[in-house]
C-alpha cells in the first residue's frame, strides 16, 4: 500500500513535496523536529536535560475508515477535488488488495525535560533559570 500511496502522491502533489519515499517513517522525518524542540528546551534553561520518550502502537483501519482520513491530512486539505478523487480511488483499491484492511504501526513522540529548581539550577551551573 506504501508503494500506491507514493506514486498516486507523485502525481498529484506539486514539486518537491511529491517525493514520498515509501520505504521511509514518520519518525524518520519529523526526527529533526524532535531535536530542534530539545535544543530549545536545552537552552531555555531551567531544565534538566531533555528527554525523548517513544511509545509505539499499532490500529487496524477499514478501507473507509482510512479514506475517510486522508482528506483531513496535511497537503491532502489543499488538493483539488479531481486530484483528491485520484488519491482515493488509488489507496481504496491498495487497501482492497489487502483484504479491504489494513494495520498501521505508530510511535507517539514526546520531547520532556524537567524543570530545576532555583537551588538545582545553580548547582548545575545555570543561575538563569
Amino acid at each position: 500500500m506504501a508503494s500506491a500511496f507514493a506514486e498516486v502522491c507523485r502525481r498529484v502533489l506539486p514539486g518537491p513535496l511529491s517525493a514520498i519515499d515509501p520505504n521511509s517513517t514518520a519518525l524518520k522525518i519529523y526526527r529533526p523536529m524532535f531535536t530542534k524542540t530539545a535544543e530549545g528546551i536545552a537552552a531555555a534553561g531551567g531544565f534538566g536535560e531533555p528527554e525523548q520518550w517513544h511509545f509505539n502502537w499499532r490500529r487496524e483501519y477499514t478501507k473507509d475508515e482510512w479514506l475517510d482520513q486522508i482528506p483531513t491530512q496535511g497537503l491532502f486539505t489543499r488538493l483539488a477535488p479531481d486530484a483528491l478523487g485520484e488519491v482515493l480511488d488509488t489507496v481504496g483499491a491498495a487497501v482492497d488488495a489487502l483484504g479491504g484492511r489494513f494495520t498501521l504501526s505508530y510511535t507517539t513522540v514526546a520531547v520532556t525535560a524537567t524543570r530545576l529548581t532555583p537551588a538545582a539550577a545553580a548547582a548545575d551551573g545555570r543561575p538563569d533559570a
